[in-house]
């Protein structure tokens, strides 16, 4: 498995940023809106619906990497074939308000299928927040031997903050930094943290040893393509003030 270039230098400065469109909108113009912010304000790659019209639309707006994101294995080889860089298993957000959980056993399952669809791209899977850290852990070396190429925490979604203003992001990211923390120390492969993250919180996710972060809501839900790309910026600034000792490749 090659890496998109752009992408492996950013991990390799552990300077990622993945703006995320959302798994389950498939409003072209609203994602093109995203992606064109994503591109303006200078991040390193997007992530879109699984979907091939998608991806080509996509591709015409940005020379950005394009990842797409699915639970079924299959969805992901037509978008494969019309220019997806990259794909996802997870963003299992939207699907955890339908009551729709996903254990360890299916996720690594998913994995391996994807895998024996796609053996060469470049693929990113989400460990499930709903698993205890020590499962995470295990799951996360488990996807890795599977032939995962990043793992992706998540966490955002059921913390909720007790505090208003600074203090309050810190507690809505507490969850996904802690995945990030204890995953980054147990596997070799670049470890991607999402969910819940803000400008405030993503310089912690790096020093917590994420080599990137995925933000989705603090920019799609941005009705104003100006104030996307200012969010953008914003978060590709704050990746800038980390500075790193040294830093794993």
């Amino acid at each position: 498995m090659t890496m998109h270039p752009t992408l492996q230098q950013a991990f390799q400065q552990s300077r990622v940023l993945k703006v995320i469109s959302g798994l389950n909108n498939f409003d072209a113009n609203s994602v093109a809106a995203i992606v064109k912010a994503a591109d303006r304000g200078g991040a390193t790659f997007v992530d879109i619906a699984v979907d091939p019209d998608l991806v080509k639309r996509v591709r015409s707006l940005t020379s950005l990497p394009i990842c797409v994101s699915a639970v079924e294995p299959n969805q992901f080889v037509r978008a494969v074939q019309a220019g997806a860089d990259l794909i996802e298993i997870g963003n299992f957000d939207s699907f955890y308000a339908q009551g729709r959980r996903f254990e360890a056993a299916e996720v690594l399952a998913l994995t391996q299928e994807t895998r024996s669809l796609l053996p060469n791209i470049t693929l990113s899977v989400t460990v499930p927040h709903i698993l205890t850290l020590d499962q995470q852990v295990q799951l996360a070396e488990d996807l890795v031997q599977a032939g995962a190429d990043i793992i992706q925490t998540e966490g955002g979604v059921i913390s909720k903050p007790r505090s208003a203003g600074t203090l309050g992001l810190i507690e809505k990211a507490g969850p996904t930094l802690a995945a990030a923390y204890e995953i980054s120390r147990a596997v070799s492969v670049p470890v991607l943290c999402a969910s819940g993250l803000s400008n405030v919180t993503v310089p912690m996710a790096i020093a917590a040893g994420a080599a990137g972060v995925g933000v989705g809501s603090a920019i799609n839900q941005l009705n104003d393509e100006v104030a996307m790309v200012a969010a953008v910026r914003s978060l590709v600034e704050a990746l800038g003030t980390v500075k790193l000792v040294g830093v794993r490749v």
